[in-house]
């Protein structure tokens, strides 16, 4: 006689802080220290505290390049045990685009996260990073 065995972790439900402000390069100093904020209370090292905010501020300026007239750039964080995940997500103009994978500003964000990807559809675009702890 066989005997199943069901083991279940428990659901640990992330903390999420939403974080809306208006799509103007004036207001990125608001996403960057909510950024290093949240980052610090994950016990990230300095160095990629600083990393975290130099991407959130690149995906910024990718989203701002494309973001409609008063448009609002809405930045969601998702903190777990050993990561931190910002969505960033505006209207766009009609017709835009977000610039290629091969980009430089690309290549900085996939140096500087774990993860990072795009999607625009549309009138909308968002850019989603991901960065773990060191161990």
């Amino acid at each position: 006689m066989s005997q199943l065995t069901v083991h279940v972790e428990p659901v640990i439900e992330d903390d999420v802080v939403l974080l809306t402000v208006p799509a103007d390069v004036g207001f990125l100093g608001v996403l960057r220290t909510a950024t290093a904020g949240l980052a610090a209370r994950l016990h990230f090292a300095l160095d990629e505290i600083e990393d975290l905010r130099i991407a959130v501020d690149e995906a910024c300026a990718m989203l701002l390049a494309i973001a409609s007239r008063d448009a609002e750039l809405e930045c969601r964080f998702s903190v777990t045990d050993d990561a931190l995940s910002v969505e960033v997500a505006v209207n766009t103009v009609r017709g835009a685009r977000l610039p290629a994978e091969s980009s430089f500003a690309w290549k900085v964000l996939t140096a500087l996260t774990t993860a990072a990807s795009a999607t625009a559809e549309g009138d909308r675009a968002s850019i989603r990073l991901l960065t773990r702890r060191s161990p």
